[in-house]
């Protein structure tokens, strides 16, 4: 969790950044794309203990006002991004919360309401470099041929079960760079093809090698030529991109607050 206050402060030492509180999302919002009995029974704290097991984190009053900010971040980011141009949240990317559960420290799915929120914005693509799988932006839209959801994520990593996302693009172990890339320019074209009004961009950087989760071998210049190629495509197209911050757990966590730190920076500097 340190890493959170340090990417702040690391960003706020820039002065290339306006930083805003994040709103409590509403539930009715959340509703949009979570079971009504579930989001009741988070909110007051009556889930079975199996589901708070499955969430990973026990429940309290200010784990609910964490959820409700990360949510509130992403459709704050969102309102930037269709002003701006792009828009950044610290937080957020929660993307194995399904309708009705949680799951990998996941309670909300601030992707999928986010999209839900905006049912205008069609086609929209979800762009997911977790090094995890996004399964629970990818059940959630699984039916809906409006939203492109694109995945690349380790094939032996968690969730052991995955979902069908509309893309999916799974990796061995040990994975590096050059690979990576190759894989990713093809799988672009692919999404921006569809020729979405809006983009969420997933920007774990659980991929680098210094991860103690990601079982791949990214280097932090790797990492931003991923993250260039994104930038790069959305900038072409003219589209709106939210970057959500998604996962990392290099040890030390310096590694991953420089690398988180490093995609939102480069956000700033090719988009605006």
């Amino acid at each position: 969790m340190r890493k959170y206050r340090m990417l702040r402060e690391r960003l706020s030492s820039s002065g290339e950044f306006a930083f805003e509180l994040a709103p409590l999302a509403p539930r009715e919002t959340i509703e949009l794309a979570h079971d009504h009995d579930y989001v009741t029974a988070f909110l007051e704290g009556t889930l079975p203990a199996a589901m708070v097991r499955r969430i990973g984190f026990p429940w309290s009053r200010e784990l609910v006002l964490r959820t409700l900010a990360s949510v509130g971040g992403t459709l704050a980011a969102t309102a930037e991004a269709l002003r701006s141009g792009w828009g950044g949240t610290l937080a957020g990317g929660t993307h194995h919360a399904f309708r009705e559960y949680g799951s990998g420290f996941c309670v909300f799915n601030d992707i999928a309401v986010t999209l839900r929120a905006h049912p205008s914005l069609r086609p929209a693509a979800v762009i997911d470099l977790d090094v995890h799988q996004g399964d629970g932006t990818a059940a959630i839209f699984e039916g809906e041929p409006g939203v492109v959801t694109f995945s690349m994520h380790g094939r032996n990593n968690f969730p052991f079960r995955k979902q069908r996302s509309k893309i999916d693009i799974e990796l061995e172990d040990g994975t590096g760079d050059a690979e990576y890339l190759e894989r990713l320019g093809p799988a672009l074209e692919q999404v921006f093809a569809a020729r979405p009004a809006l983009v969420i961009y997933q920007a774990g950087v659980d991929p680098l090698a210094t991860d103690r989760l990601g079982r791949l071998r990214l280097t932090p210049e790797g990492l931003l030529r991923r993250d260039e190629l994104v930038f790069t495509a959305c900038r072409r197209a003219g589209i709106p991109v939210v970057v959500t911050l998604g996962g990392g757990y290099s040890e030390p966590v310096d590694a991953t607050v420089e690398a988180h730190a490093a995609t939102f920076l480069l956000a700033r500097r090719m988009l605006g």
